[in-house]
């Protein structure tokens, strides 16, 4: 059974850093794609970025690009989102999942994914 659990949210204020955590258990698939979403209240979920396992190639949204970076250790087993410069539009539930169907990035429907770790980004 595949389990994602993420890590490393908290309050910050605007300018500051935060790295989120994506801990993969239970993954046998050869190939698939880690994303980051997140869900600010009262919105739909929004894609942040994407990580493939097979090549470690990279997708932002136009609102991550230049200030987060998504990466993956050696075993493949935890995705970071390190997140600099942040802003309170940052603020919500961010939540990591996982897509092997097409392993590809981005994506927009998952078939795994976390409980999420709250990020607050006060100004």
């Amino acid at each position: 059974e595949v389990q994602l659990v993420e890590s490393g949210g908290g309050l910050v204020q605007a300018g500051g850093s935060l790295r989120l955590s994506c801990a993969a258990s239970g993954i046998t698939f050869d190939n698939y794609a880690t994303g980051w979403f997140r869900r600010a209240p009262g919105k739909e979920p929004e894609g942040v970025s994407c990580i493939s396992s097979s090549d470690g190639s990279t997708y932002y949204e136009d609102s991550a690009e230049g200030r987060f970076t998504i990466s993956s250790d050696n075993h493949k087993t935890t995705v970071y989102l390190q997140m600099n410069s942040l802003k309170p539009e940052d603020s919500a539930v961010y939540f990591c999942a996982v897509e092997h169907r097409f392993a590809l990035c981005p994506f927009e429907e998952y078939d795994y994914w976390g409980q999420g770790t709250q990020v607050t980004v006060s100004a």
